[in-house]
């Protein structure tokens, strides 16, 4: 059994074991894959398992041994799924491996904006506060978060816990989701239509899967609906937001800042506009990247292949 891992650096840059895979069968991990070497690399591969490396369906057609794909992520967008049912290639995900540090993430961008810790952290090595004549001083707004709403863009197991936590810091909570699960509804956590969210919430964070109905789903008429002191974050896709119009409204005071750990092209683009902006802090999408995190996955991404070897596959996903 020949498995071919095509960018495994990101999930296992040396501080975790491979032994979960090598246990199944002969493994060649390779660090990264360009495009045009993806080919070559699965022409005779049984089992393929990416995390970002796009399988099209040109690559697909011409791997006539390939019977698994495993994404090793939650989103699967990077395989063309008709392809591969076209060809009987069982495809799946790993779901839930990095829902509490996504939203561990969420607060970690927000209570940046809200308390600016790194600006005040490094004033004090700059010796700013050693020339002070008071006990404390602040360079920049600070923000409590009791009492505020905040709105959740898609309601899955990283939206639901992060509402778990704005309930901990005394938020109140509102929810745009296509499915209500009503049982989540009390009076600190209410269901509403997007514009409704968009409109009265402190706090906006994206949770919903990129699709094409979702693509620039953050746009300037839509911050146009969003309070001056609106604070954005996303965790999710970098597409889901037409980051000009997120620049254009930062710069011009019409919302009040934003935390992303997603941008629309990564590895993030020199131009992109977001590196103008004012009161905007970006990481480099890694909210899912703890190593407890990529423990999970690595462990999952075996288990569902021992699971599809055995006859039984789960975390399969279709063609919608």
């Amino acid at each position: 059994m020949k498995i071919i891992v095509l960018d495994g650096y990101t999930m296992n840059p040396g501080d975790l074991s491979w032994k979960p895979l090598e246990d199944i069968g002969e493994l060649t991990v390779y660090p990264r894959s360009k495009p045009e070497e993806v080919l070559d690399r699965i022409r005779d591969a049984q089992i393929v398992l990416t995390n970002k490396t796009i399988l099209d369906a040109k690559l697909i057609r011409a791997c006539p041994e390939l019977r698994y794909i495993g994404v090793l992520a939650t989103g699967y967008n990077v395989v063309d799924l008709s392809a591969a049912q076209e060809r009987g290639i069982c495809v799946t995900n790993i779901p839930n491996y990095s829902t509490k540090a996504v939203a561990q993430m969420v607060f970690a961008l927000l209570l940046e904006i809200c308390n600016q810790v790194s600006a005040h952290s490094q004033s004090v090595y700059n010796g700013v506060w050693s020339q002070k004549p008071d006990f404390c001083y602040w360079e920049h707004p600070l923000l409590d978060l009791e009492g505020k709403t905040m709105g959740l863009v898609g309601f899955g197991q990283i939206g639901q816990t992060t509402a778990q936590i704005a309930r901990a810091f005394g938020m109140k909570v509102l929810v745009y989701a296509p499915r209500r699960h009503m049982t989540f509804e009390d009076p600190h956590m209410k269901y509403g239509e997007l514009e409704e969210v968009l409109a009265q919430s402190h706090v906006i964070s994206l949770h919903c899967p990129l699709r094409p109905e979702t693509a620039g789903l953050i746009n300037r008429e839509r911050i146009a609906l969003m309070k001056k002191e609106t604070i954005l974050i996303n965790t999710a896709r970098g597409p889901l937001i037409v980051e000009a119009d997120l620049r254009d409204a930062l710069n011009e005071g019409r919302i009040y800042g934003a935390g992303l750990d997603v941008v629309s092209t990564e590895p993030i683009r020199p131009d992109n506009p977001l590196l103008q902006a004012k009161n905007c802090f970006i990481t480099p999408h890694i909210a899912w990247a703890s190593q407890e995190s990529r423990l999970r996955l690595l462990n999952l991404a075996a288990a569902n292949i021992q699971s599809f070897l055995s006859g039984k596959p789960q975390n399969q996903v279709y063609l919608a």
